[in-house]
């Protein structure tokens, strides 16, 4: 799924051009606006879409999972530490997608897995992956959520849909 940039909601403040790998976003000269000069070399990183302040970065799907009039909408909530992906099929049916934002602010310091303290046995053991549940982001709200010993969010099994449904 390619980008391409929405120029009413482009204020051309150049995040996806810092941050885009492939070196393919650009401001236009001429309407000081982002551009995707090069969508078929997209590497597909939305690196770009979650940069964006003004959500005015969004993708193309694919027609295997989004067949023609689909919509794809991405929205970042810094507030919220999230961002959503929002597809509406032709049909009418939505899919809604909700992400912990996992990138830093502008100007912070990224750690690097390597200078993390090496794990012990007992967590080469364990079912948790790195640093779960502390990057979950769920505190310890044991009497709201159902938490298990791990601090992991549990589901209750009734919660769950059963069957299909169109």
């Amino acid at each position: 799924m390619s980008t391409f940039v929405y120029m009413t909601r482009c204020d051309g403040c150049g995040h996806c051009v810092d941050i885009c790998p492939s070196d393919i976003m650009h401001i236009d000269p001429k309407i000081r606006r982002a551009v995707n000069i090069e969508p078929n070399f997209c590497w597909e990183c939305y690196s770009c879409v979650k940069a964006c302040p003004q959500n005015a970065i969004d993708a193309r799907g694919y027609a295997d999972f989004a067949p023609m009039g689909h919509k794809v909408r991405v929205l970042r909530e810094e507030e919220k530490g999230t961002i959503s992906w929002k597809i509406t099929f032709r049909n009418g049916t939505e899919k809604n997608f909700v992400s912990p934002i996992t990138t830093k602010p502008w100007g912070k310091h990224i750690h690097k897995v390597a200078d993390a303290p090496v794990p012990d046995a007992a967590a080469h053991e364990s079912q948790l992956l790195f640093n779960e549940p502390e990057y979950l982001k769920i505190g310890d709200n044991r009497d709201k959520k159902l938490i298990n010993e791990d601090g992991l969010p549990v589901r209750e099994k009734e919660t769950f849909k059963q069957g299909v449904y169109y």
